[in-house]
């Protein structure tokens, strides 16, 4: 992976030969987990193939999807825990097999000061995950769990450049901290409806959805 032209339009070339000396490109297979709840965070991630998910855990295991991370962006939550050098408050697995760079913290401090483009990626990666966060709050909230379930997949579809989703109806309820029953009935009506079509492990996204 040449770091320096797959980054040439977001950093400035001094930044992108740092990234090409001091970090490191490493590859993960889907549903590895490359950061856990507690575990030390020692880089950052920055994506270069494929979707990572990040999640909040509770005491009994269960998981809450907050956002996918994709090519070209980062984990707001990583960044805010090497910056204060605590312990990851999330979950970060990849959906897909993945590769990305990773940053090591004890540069991150430098980069923010050095780097006009490393800043700006910053505050704009920590800016656009707070608004999923607040649109993961506002559907916990407001919003019915078929509508949820709507845009969960329509997420899904989009993170992975797909219409056919692989996914069991166990891993929708996990993501969205419902029963697999429930799940069960709110696709089976959305089949009904000609909005997808259910295969085992499987969803066909229809344009109608």
């Amino acid at each position: 992976m040449n770091i320096s032209e797959k980054f040439r339009q977001i950093f400035e070339p001094e930044l992108l030969k740092e990234m090409e000396l001091k970090a490191t490109v490493i590859t993960a297979k889907e549903n590895d987990v490359i950061v856990d709840i507690g575990q030390p965070v020692r880089s950052m991630p920055l994506l270069l193939k494929g979707t990572l998910k990040i999640a909040r855990v509770d005491d009994k295991g269960r998981e809450l999807l907050l956002y996918y991370v994709n090519a070209n962006e980062s984990c707001a939550m990583t960044f805010t825990c090497c910056m204060q050098h605590q312990p990851s408050e999330i979950k970060a697995t990849a959906e897909t097999n993945v590769e990305y760079l990773a940053v090591p913290v004890s540069v991150m401090d430098q980069w923010l000061s050095k780097y006009s483009t490393w800043k700006t990626f910053v505050m704009k990666t920590i800016r656009s995950r707070f608004n999923e966060l607040l649109n993961a709050i506002d559907q916990l909230a407001f919003q019915k769990l078929d509508e949820r379930l709507v845009y969960y997949l329509k997420e899904k579809s989009k993170a992975t450049s797909s219409t056919l989703i692989n996914l069991s109806h166990d891993q929708i309820a996990g993501d969205l901290a419902t029963s697999r029953e429930v799940i069960s009935r709110l696709l089976k009506r959305l089949e009904i409806e000609g909005k997808l079509l259910l295969y085992r492990n499987q969803i066909k996204i229809m344009r109608e959805m």
